[in-house]
């Protein structure tokens, strides 16, 4: 899901910026909306609809066989709907020029201690710094493992 979610809001955010026409922008947004928000939805919501379904016909005295897809709700998936919408927003407003990094897009949207942590940052201060060349150096990486260990005192 997190995949296509991705795959989805990149090529619409590449749309949003080529359309010729403010009306042909909003269309590809409005895309980008139904899909996000619709797969949210049916993967949040199916299984309550179908329960509140049956039992509403129970309280008639009819039996509805309950027929349920059984599914299963993907980790973090209100998190990355509304991180690539985010993304998506943000190029329809002209705040941010799409990236044509696909790898960098998917970081941003999978960039794991936000994904568990939250909250959702908007695609123009994020994705910039996962885009920029990064050198290493070993000042750096001291520095680095000193804030995990803090990190990891602060939490026992």
């Amino acid at each position: 899901m997190i995949i296509f979610s991705t795959l989805i809001d990149y090529f619409v955010g590449l749309r949003i910026a080529s359309a010729n026409s403010p009306k042909k922008s909003k269309l590809w947004l409005v895309v980008s909306l139904v899909i996000n928000l619709g797969l949210l939805g049916f993967f949040k919501y199916f299984n309550f609809f179908v329960d509140s379904w049956v039992a509403i016909w129970g309280e008639f005295g009819i039996i509805v066989d309950p027929w349920s897809l059984n599914i299963i709700l993907p980790v973090g998936i209100s998190f990355y709907t509304f991180q690539t919408l985010s993304y998506s927003i943000d190029i329809y407003r002209g705040q941010l020029k799409p990236t044509k990094d696909l790898l960098s897009f998917a970081v941003f949207v999978s960039y794991f201690p936000q994904l568990v942590a939250g909250p959702i940052e908007r695609a123009k201060v994020l994705l910039p710094q996962i885009s920029s060349a990064r050198k290493f150096s070993i000042k750096n990486f001291e520095e680095g493992i000193f804030l995990i260990l803090i990190g990891f005192s602060s939490k026992a």
